[in-house]
């Protein structure tokens, strides 16, 4: 099994590659990257706390922090024990808000896609529903994780990176992790329950509806990658389990987000022909989805 560094990267590299080619392709599509759109610059925002995110957890995986075994005697801490664990708690702190951010985002930039492909169908009744349910949701759980579960800053000390902490959702943060899987989890089905059928049910040739279904398929394993992520953060709240998950959920939601605009630069690369095969007549929801992907 490859180390968090290892495959961090690895995972990083593959991430943004396809994400500078998706802007890359956008900037060609469009002639101009002046008239990259929203879910483009979203896009580019993601990157860069996905940055953070992935400097930050390979930091956490070598640091100790306040979450302590029951039993521990904190009295046998030193000074420098307890800045080294404030500090390893503040790092976790940092890579919480990088993965909810990264992943909300990214789920962002979907329904802003999704709500261009449904102008004018009854889907778009839903995805604005959606949209609605996931602003909610990262705004529930980010005042609760900030200002209801720990209440992190008393005095100007915040109990969560404090050596012991009073509070245990402080440290292990189990109601928070709880929302953010209720949240996350949710979002994502509702996402795949809106996408899969709307490709499916569209003209495209079979092998091009097989193409778009695997690309947001993906979507199954951000899930997968959610769930273990949280099941180890519970099972194993001392070991590293969890910050593998955290890379692959993250990784894997830039992938399904940015893999399907990068048609138009691998047309150029490799000489390919239109997506939809230059034989099909589409109609007004394939000519849109032609606009809005490629």
């Amino acid at each position: 099994m490859l180390g968090l560094a290892v495959e961090s990267w690895i995972w990083y590299g593959v991430a943004v590659t396809v994400a500078i080619a998706r802007l890359v392709s956008r900037t060609l599509h469009f002639g101009s990257p002046k008239r990259l759109q929203i879910d483009d610059w979203l896009m580019v925002f993601v990157l860069c706390v996905y940055t953070t995110l992935i400097v930050s957890i390979n930091i956490v995986a070598d640091v100790n922090t306040n979450l302590l075994p029951p039993g521990f005697d904190v009295s046998e801490l030193t000074e420098q024990d307890i800045k080294q664990r404030e500090y390893g708690s503040k790092m976790v702190l940092i890579v919480e808000q990088c993965q909810c951010i990264s992943v909300w985002t990214v789920k962002l930039t979907l329904v802003v896609m999704y709500h261009r492909l449904t102008i004018a169908r009854k889907e778009n009744t839903a995805v604005k529903l959606l949209a609605g349910y996931i602003a909610f949701g990262f705004i529930f759980m980010e005042i609760f994780y900030l200002g209801v579960w720990c209440r992190p800053f008393r005095h100007y000390v915040s109990h969560y990176w404090a050596v012991p902490t009073p509070n245990i959702q402080c440290s292990a943060a189990i109601n928070h992790l709880i929302t953010n899987a209720v949240f996350n989890l949710s979002s994502d089905l509702i996402m795949l329950g809106i996408a899969l059928p709307m490709f499916i049910r569209s003209e495209l040739p079979l092998k091009k509806k097989m193409i778009l279904c695997c690309i947001f398929g993906l979507g199954i394993f951000v899930i997968l990658s959610a769930l273990l992520n949280k099941y180890y953060s519970f099972t194993e709240p001392f070991g590293s389990m969890w910050t593998f998950w955290y890379v692959r959920e993250v990784s894997t939601a830039i992938l399904v987000a940015n893999l399907p605009f990068t048609w138009t630069l691998l047309r150029r690369i490799f000489n390919l022909r239109s997506f939809d095969g230059g034989s099909v007549v589409l109609n007004r929801w394939e000519d849109r989805y032609r606009e809005t992907i490629f």
